[in-house]
């Protein structure tokens, strides 16, 4: 029987519902329990419906030989299955004495996608470990490590700006990663396990605030798919990131609420800043205010930066919203 016109025009505007009861376009039931570890400067537990991935950040006062005396610092990964995280026992990787290619593919994606969002030169030289350890796997592993990756590093740097160590946040916006898939001929969004073991193809999109891509992996496990399906798997894409960015901001300024720890300090006043901090005074003679109002304290993307901080977080710019809500926060607090 053939479709009115404006059924064909609008292919997804019907669909069926998925086994999960989802539809195309819905994320599973998301949730992040950030600083679950007391030990590690910045941790997450991430929940992707059934997959659990516990994810830690350790800061390191060094760095690799290749970037020593150069003053930039470097955010690494590494990813691990736990013995049970899927539906039968796996051996660990240590006491078989080397990691499976796919190990070391996904940890090398983890510290790629957090690397895009980190300025390394305001890092300074010091490295940040990210370590994501699956509990439990249900698909998604890589793509909840990444986004509850994001959590856990912004957390360990803003305890650096907390303390001082660094000037300002290095972060320059959010990254969030989902997966989407083709499946039983449809476009659909975040796949758990029975989804993506039998679909027709499969892609991992990691996005950063503000609509840049950082990395794409797209694969047909079946007849290739056309440039329409894959525009549309990016759409998804788009759908499922920009809820993860919110959620994201909401479980850092739920960790942040009342903990001293983690609160951005006042700016030092000039007689106290280092040489190579201090800013010249304004032209207009205006008591030695620089145009950019409270440098010594900015935080780009955690507030407490006074009017450089409302510049660095103009409409459209990445973490605005983060940076805002934070530096209300802490004036409040003050």
């Amino acid at each position: 029987m053939h479709r009115p016109a404006a059924e064909a025009q609008n292919p997804m505007r019907e669909l069926p519902m998925r086994l999960s009861g989802r539809a195309a376009d819905a994320l599973r039931v998301i949730r992040f329990e950030p600083m679950v570890n007391k030990y590690a400067e910045g941790s997450c537990l991430v929940h992707f419906g059934d997959t659990k991935v516990l994810v830690t950040a350790s800061v390191e006062e060094k760095v690799p030989p290749f970037l020593r005396n150069t003053g930039k610092g470097w955010v690494t990964a590494e990813y691990g299955m736990l013995p049970r995280a899927t539906h039968s026992r796996t051996d660990r990787e240590a006491a078989k004495g080397k990691q499976q290619g796919r190990t070391v593919e996904i940890q090398r994606l983890i510290g790629r996608s957090l690397r895009a969002v980190v300025d390394m030169q305001k890092l300074g030289e010091r490295q940040v470990r990210v370590d994501a350890d699956v509990i439990q796997a249900d698909g998604g592993t890589r793509t909840a490590s990444i986004t509850g990756g994001y959590v856990a590093l912004w957390l360990a740097l803003q305890k650096l700006v907390a303390t001082r160590d660094l000037a300002e946040h290095p972060i320059t916006r959010a990254v969030a990663a989902i997966s989407c898939g083709l499946v039983d001929g449809e476009a659909v969004l975040d796949l758990d396990y029975e989804e993506d073991s039998r679909a027709e193809a499969d892609a991992n999109f990691v996005l950063a605030e503000g609509g840049g891509i950082v990395e794409v992996q797209a694969t047909a496990e079946a007849d290739p798919f056309s440039p329409a399906q894959f525009r549309r798997l990016v759409e998804l894409a788009e759908i499922g990131t920009a809820r993860l960015f919110e959620m994201q901001k909401e479980a850092i300024l739920a960790a942040m609420a009342g903990r001293t720890d983690f609160a951005t300090p006042p700016p030092l006043p000039p007689s106290q800043q280092p040489q190579n901090q201090r800013k010249p005074q304004d032209r207009g003679g205006r008591g030695g205010q620089g145009r950019g109002g409270n440098h010594g304290g900015g935080n780009r993307s955690g507030g407490g930066g006074g009017d450089r901080g409302q510049q660095n977080n103009q409409p459209g710019k990445p973490l605005g919203t983060l940076g805002d809500a934070l530096a209300a926060a802490a004036r409040k607090d003050r």
